[in-house]
């Protein structure tokens, strides 16, 4: 259908963006990697964050990865399966920007827009990792299967 043609780059736009901007220049993202890891060891009782060279590694392997996923949604080659690695690759980059509820720390000022934005994605991925493109779903065609199976019978 056109719409799907036409929203899935829309979609996979931002994250093909993000994820070619983590893979090249990760250092933006080393320092929001190593700010959440401060967040979580305060409850959770981590220990150090690993060393800036292993944090730029993830941070390039994971934007490596979104870029890739994206540019499949895009393209519209496995886009079920590529709508589902991009839920699950920024699902974790949602809990990195979620607001924290013990006021603001110091590199957490940019407020709830960017929580927003990364849950808005999941959920337009998700909506895409969903679509059958009017197809019926597995368990439809074998209830319907041995509904049409018992009539024969009969």
């Amino acid at each position: 259908m056109l719409s799907r043609r036409i929203a899935r780059p829309l979609l996979a736009a931002w994250f093909v963006a993000e994820g070619v901007d983590a893979a090249r220049h990760p250092d933006a993202h080393v320092e929001r990697l190593r700010g959440a890891w401060r967040r979580l060891a305060k409850s959770l009782d981590l220990p150090q964050p690993p060393p800036t060279g292993t944090l730029r590694t993830i941070a390039q392997a994971h934007g490596g990865a979104t870029a890739a996923a994206g540019i499949l949604l895009a393209l519209g080659k496995a886009p079920r399966t590529a709508a589902t690695a991009l839920v699950l690759l920024t699902l974790p980059v949602a809990a990195m920007d979620a607001p924290t509820r013990g006021g603001s720390d110091d590199e957490d000022d940019r407020g709830p827009r960017p929580f927003l934005r990364d849950l808005s994605l999941v959920g337009g991925a998700a909506i895409a990792a969903l679509d059958r493109e009017g197809h019926p779903s597995l368990g439809w065609r074998l209830s319907h299967a041995r509904a049409g199976r018992a009539a024969a019978a009969r």
